[in-house]
């Protein structure tokens, strides 16, 4: 498995959100969660994502506890092998879009990929928006440097919490089928949604209840 969470709970003032739950993420694969508003769908992204601690139970990548990495390696591995697509697309707002798209990899102290941004950009058709700042976009556009944020550092791993939301249909199935053909390309993806027709491209679908979780077909 390249992610697992075992038997993870997180509790915010002695409730708990989720209780004991299990999951294994194999590479290659598109994994969906869905639930109910407030049924810890991005409590457990986060988690998964090494943003988050649970309060008990462990997650694993590559077989290894993240638990005894410290702080700087789990830094490190967020960075090397996770890319995030958050519900806010958490633009800065006095950067341009190539300049935004690029802030991982000066936070990383990579090296020049600024031809590598401009070919993400182009291919998420952007190419005439790379110098425009995050006011003078919509909100499918922000989203779309969001995703291409994400790709930059060429993670293993993308985990998109709601990319679609508030997005009308066209441009939701338009991001959607980008991110599902991550997996084909090599990539894993774990996305969090509440939109059916999202859910059901991916190759398998779980759903949070009750702070438990569940298979669907």
């Amino acid at each position: 498995m390249l992610l697992e969470a075992v038997n993870i709970t997180k509790k915010y003032n002695g409730e708990a959100v989720l209780r004991e739950v299990s999951l294994g993420i194999a590479e290659g694969e598109s994994l969906a969660i869905t639930g109910p508003s407030g049924s810890g769908k991005s409590t457990l992204l986060s988690m998964l994502g090494l943003l988050l601690k649970p309060t008990s139970g462990e997650i694993l990548f590559r077989a290894q506890k993240v638990s005894s990495l410290s702080d700087n390696e789990k830094s490190r591995l967020r960075n090397s092998a996770f890319g995030f697509i958050f519900q806010n697309p958490q633009l800065i707002g006095s950067l341009s879009v190539l300049d935004n798209v690029l802030v991982p990899a000066r936070l990383a102290r990579k090296g020049d990929l600024q031809g590598k941004a401009e070919r993400i950009l182009k291919e998420l058709g952007l190419q005439d928006r790379m110098h425009y700042l995050p006011y003078q976009l919509s909100i499918g556009q922000k989203r779309r440097v969001a995703v291409s944020r994400a790709l930059l550092l060429d993670p293993l791993l993308i985990l998109a919490d709601e990319p679609t939301n508030d997005l009308d249909p066209e441009r939701a199935a338009w991001i959607g089928d980008f991110l599902f053909e991550l997996p084909r390309k090599g990539k894993t993806l774990i996305l969090v949604t509440h939109d059916p027709d999202l859910a059901s491209k991916a190759g398998r679908l779980v759903q949070i209840s009750e702070g438990g979780i569940k298979d669907l077909p």
